[in-house]
Formats: structure tokens, C-alpha cells, sequence
């Protein structure tokens, strides 16, 4: 789930052993994700870690997606005020989850 070296090292500061490591509380204290990135799949925690790694990934490559004018909450807002109806919306936050972009 999580791409490149830096959402696994954001994902080591804030939930994995960096964090322990530096004072800070830690969901999983004894995984290290940068040195073995594949424990989200491959560690007595799997499953649970599939979820957590997808919702950090969520909060973290979606809801903070604001780049060229095309912002997340924004079209959030549009989707709901506009009553859900258009599936661009939809598509755009799928585009913007899987490739980094809208």
C-alpha cells in the first residue's frame, strides 16, 4: 500500500519503531518500516497493519491532496452540497489515491 521510501519513513515516524525510538508513542514500537517495509504484510500484525497502513496512506496522499487548484475538502464540499450525484468526484479521489494525482 504505501509507495516510495518516504511515506514508509513517514509511516516508521509516526507509528513504527522511529517513534519509539525518539520518545514518542508508538502503535507498533518493534516494527521498524524502513528496514523491513514489507511488515505490513509479512508480520504477526498483518492484518491489522493492511488497515492502519491504508488509513495513514488515506489522510495522508488524499485528504491533504491540494495541488493545482484541485483540493480535496473543497471538491469534498462540492460532491456533498451538489447532492452526490456526479462521479467525478469519485473518480478524481481514486485517480488521486492510486497515482498521486487528479
Amino acid at each position: 500500500l504505501t509507495r516510495g521510501s518516504c511515506n514508509i519513513g513517514k509511516l516508521n515516524y509516526y507509528l513504527g519503531a522511529r517513534a519509539a525510538r525518539e520518545g514518542r508513542r508508538s502503535m507498533y514500537p518493534n516494527i521498524d518500516f524502513c528496514t523491513d517495509p514489507e511488515a505490513t504484510c509479512a508480520s504477526s500484525f498483518t492484518q491489522e497493519l493492511r488497515w492502519t497502513t491504508a488509513l495513514f496512506e488515506w489522510a495522508e496522499r488524499v485528504q491533504r491532496y491540494n495541488t493545482d487548484g484541485w483540493s480535496y475538502e473543497d471538491e469534498l464540499f462540492k460532491f456533498y452540497d451538489n447532492g452526490m450525484t456526479d462521479d467525478s468526484f469519485i473518480d478524481a479521489v481514486g485517480r488521486v489515491f492510486s497515482r498521486g494525482c487528479h
